[in-house]
């Protein structure tokens, strides 16, 4: 389990489709501890829906200039093939992703290894919201909610927080499908 590497990632998205993302956040999580942060906006290549807009605070002014999934790809894939995938209601993110691949036909693995930290966390503690600014509150986490770099970290504390009471991650592997 200290030898894993656990990539955690956390997507926010411009519209109601959940297709595309507009920012996404990356920690990475190895021996124990946070070793690495990723950031980076993304120009979705579709319109913002207001609730997302406000939600995020990014829109089409934000991205401006910022890489489209297929520009930022070549960046992220070894990030993100490089450990097991974690995230905070993991189908979603991980939806989003397999969605984003398909929409610009990008080739990657036909599953992915990953973890929910919800799943997890209703299991290793029943009985409280499992909400991640809930959690953040309970556990004492700095959170900048719906941002993705924020919500990464948190996400990254919330897994370590988990592995430091005793839980194997491995328990909770779940295979999710890519393609």
């Amino acid at each position: 389990m200290k030898d894993r590497r656990y990539v955690v990632f956390d997507v926010e998205t411009p519209n109601r489709l959940n297709s595309r993302m507009s920012a996404i956040g990356v920690s990475v999580v190895e021996g124990g501890q946070i070793v690495r942060d990723f950031y980076s906006l993304v120009d979705p290549e579709q319109p913002f829906d207001w609730f997302n807009s406000v939600l995020t605070g990014i829109n089409e002014e934000t991205v401006f200039d910022a890489p489209s999934f297929p520009e930022l790809w070549p960046e992220l894939k070894p990030i993100l093939s490089s450990g097991i995938l974690v995230a905070h209601n993991a189908s979603f993110d991980l939806g989003v992703l397999r969605k984003c691949l398909a929409g610009y036909e990008i080739e990657w693995k036909p599953t992915v290894k990953g973890v929910c930290t919800v799943v997890m966390g209703r299991s290793l503690l029943p009985g409280i919201s499992h909400k991640l600014n809930d959690l953040c509150d309970y556990y004492g986490i700095c959170l900048n909610h719906h941002r993705a770099d924020s919500d990464s970290r948190a996400c990254a504390e919330i897994l370590l927080r988990y592995i430091e009471s005793g839980a194997d991650p491995d328990n909770y592997i779940r295979t999710y499908r890519m393609d």
